[in-house]
Parts: structure tokens; C-alpha cells; sequence
């Protein structure tokens, strides 16, 4: 987009007679929904950009579950959105007619059809880079809690009980191998954090050439070897259930699984089963299939290590994310090109 900036600017621009188009420059007061949580109304980048930009802002933070007809009435008159994982599907898309511009806050866009808002021409935007570091530090800390055994000894010495050797003996990650699923920019951040604990890493990712990365390895082979595997692939149609009951089975009885990507790369029915009948020793789980995973047995497994889909939030780059996202809303209502473009298919 940058590249083709200017030129993509004049069409873009052009594209102002569609009814999508600048609301702001109408004279209108856009609607802009906020679904993210926490969202700051007041900071200056933020809210505070929003309402000198002359929006209305409609705030209904997404802590749970969110369908797509609870959606709808939040967005129905909406000129924009800035969200978390709510499900913009092609029937809440389609049923919105005044929205321009979703700005999604991080970089999954698995909850919104994509074709369907190219289709009609509404922009979607994401913030590369701004969780990146957070989330290789979260992977890093899941794969600790679960190997120390840290949540289990923290219940334990709070019940009174001082569990220290037996089945309760921690595991060392030093010298370890570990195999990486997905060699992105989060995947090499990952790695480059393991480097202190001396291990040996083992990638796996399509994209990859044999002369990218020495330790490219086939997936099977990753699964077969690695003592820890770890999660860091999108959720596209060639990664749902990419850990299944067929690949559980290739790892081996000690390994753990750590999953920060999206939960639909893991069959939760089949991860379930695994750790039941101790085809893999443990899991760490931030995403899951459904969110919040109530009910799931997973809950209730010692063996399990869980967070509320927290990988990628940190104070820092919740602020980075936010403003980013609140500048591409206004970016896109004011007839510009914004930076994050995800569908830029939209300009042609």
C-alpha cells in the first residue's frame, strides 16, 4: 500500500461518491463502534482523536461470547469499528450498509470475511508489529508455567501442601528441543529468546526454503522429536485442526503443547483425549476454539496451564494498538488511505 501510495490515494479518493464513502466530509457524525475492551475515551490518541474527528462513539466491549445477531445491532448504523474478535460475518457485513472501515486491534482476522468486506468495498485494518515482542514473551512464559509446574505448585502451597518431588518434580526446558510451528516474525522472536536456554530448535512453516533456516524440518518429524512444540501459524483454512488426533499421536508421552496462535489450529475433542490417556504429557493454551472456553474440560486438567487469549496484550502494546487502529477509522472516514490495510484489493 505504501508503495502505491500516491496512486492509491487518488483512487481512493475517487471512490468517495460510494455510499461507504466520507462521512466525516458529509457533515455527518459517524458512529464509530468500540468493541475492544478497555478502550480510553479520554487519551488524546485515542477517544480523544475519535470525538475531534467529530465521531459518536458507541462503546460495548467484547468480554465473552458475541453473535452475529448481537453484532448487528451494535453496527447496523455504524460508519466504522474498532474491535476485537467479534464475528463480522458476510450477513452482519452485508446488513450494515453505512460501515466503511473495521480496524481490527492486533492482527487476526479470522472473525471477519474478508471477501465479503472486500466485496463491498469496506476497509480492514490490522497493527502489524505492535504485539509481536508480547507474544514471544507470552509463549515463552506458557512454556515455563507448564514445564515448572508453576499454577500447580502455586495451588498447591496455598492449599497448605508442599509438593516438591515425586509427580510433582518440575521439567527443565535447558537443552531441550523445541519445535516451532509457524516462522514468522513471532516465530523467529520465539526463537531468538530460546537461544539463552540453549536448545534445539526445530522449525516448520510452507513458506520456508531449506536455505532460510538449517532447521526446517517436515511437520511429522518436528511433532516426532520435539520435547516442547509451540503454536505460531494463522488460522487460515490449511491450519484448522492442523493438530489433530493423528499428529497428538506422533508426539511423545513427555511432550507439552503450547498454543498462542488461534485456537482453531488445535482440535480441542482430540487435545482433550491426548491428555486423558497421556499421549502428551501437558498443554499451555491462551486461544481456543470457543472464547471463553466455558465448560471445557481442559479447565479442570492439573496438567493444563491457561490465559484469557493474553498473548499479545501488554500495557505497551495495547496503547500502540489502539492508536494505530483509531487513527486507520479515521484515516478511512476522512477519504484517505490508511496504514494496516489487510484488504487492499479494495482499492482496485
Amino acid at each position: 500500500v505504501r508503495i502505491r501510495r500516491g496512486r492509491a490515494q487518488e483512487r481512493f479518493t475517487t471512490s468517495m461518491s460510494h455510499p461507504r464513502r466520507a462521512a466525516i466530509d458529509a457533515g455527518e457524525a459517524p458512529v464509530v463502534l468500540i468493541t475492544f475492551p478497555d478502550y480510553d475515551t479520554d487519551h488524546p490518541q485515542h477517544g480523544g482523536a475519535l470525538t475531534a474527528a467529530g465521531c459518536i462513539m458507541r462503546i460495548a466491549p467484547k468480554r465473552g461470547l458475541r453473535s452475529p445477531d448481537e453484532l448487528l445491532d451494535l453496527c447496523a448504523d455504524a460508519a466504522g469499528a474498532i474491535v476485537s474478535t467479534d464475528p463480522f460475518t458476510a450477513d452482519v457485513l452485508r446488513s450494515s450498509p453505512g460501515l466503511q472501515v473495521i480496524a481490527r486491534v492486533g492482527v487476526g482476522i479470522d472473525s471477519i470475511d474478508m471477501t465479503a468486506a472486500t466485496e463491498l468495498g469496506i476497509a480492514v485494518t490490522t497493527t502489524p508489529g505492535a504485539n509481536e515482542e508480547t507474544v514471544a514473551d507470552h509463549a515463552i512464559a506458557m512454556m515455563l508455567a507448564v514445564l515448572r509446574r508453576i499454577p500447580e505448585h502455586d495451588a498447591g502451597v496455598r492449599r497448605g501442601e508442599w509438593n516438591r518431588t515425586g509427580p510433582h518434580t518440575p521439567l527443565l526446558l535447558t537443552g531441550s528441543t523445541v519445535g516451532l510451528i509457524g516462522y514468522g516474525n513471532i516465530g523467529r522472536l520465539v526463537a531468538r529468546r530460546l537461544a539463552g536456554f540453549d536448545v534445539e530448535l526445530l522449525v516448520t512453516d510452507p513458506a520456508l526454503t531449506g536455505s532460510e533456516s538449517p532447521r526446517a524440518v517436515e511437520l511429522d518429524e518436528l511433532l516426532a522429536r520435539a520435547d516442547v512444540v509451540s503454536m505460531h501459524c494463522p488460522l487460515i483454512p490449511a491450519t484448522r485442526n492442523l493438530i489433530d488426533q493423528r499428529t497428538l499421536k506422533l508426539m511423545q508421552p513427555h511432550a507439552i503443547l503450547i498454543n498462542t496462535s488461534r485456537g482453531g489450529v488445535v482440535d480441542e475433542t482430540a487435545l482433550i483425549q491426548a491428555l486423558r490417556d497421556g499421549v502428551i504429557a501437558g498443554a499451555a493454551l491462551d486461544v481456543f476454539e470457543v472464547e471463553p472456553p466455558h465448560d471445557s474440560p481442559l479447565l479442570a486438567m492439573p496438567n493444563v496451564v491457561v490465559s484469557p487469549h493474553v498473548g499479545g496484550l501488554s500495557t505497551k502494546s495495547v496503547d500502540v494498538m489502539t492508536r494505530r487502529a483509531t487513527a486507520s477509522v479515521i484515516e478511512v472516514l476522512a477519504g484517505r488511505v490508511p496504514d494496516g490495510l489487510a484488504n487492499p484489493a479494495i482499492l482496485d
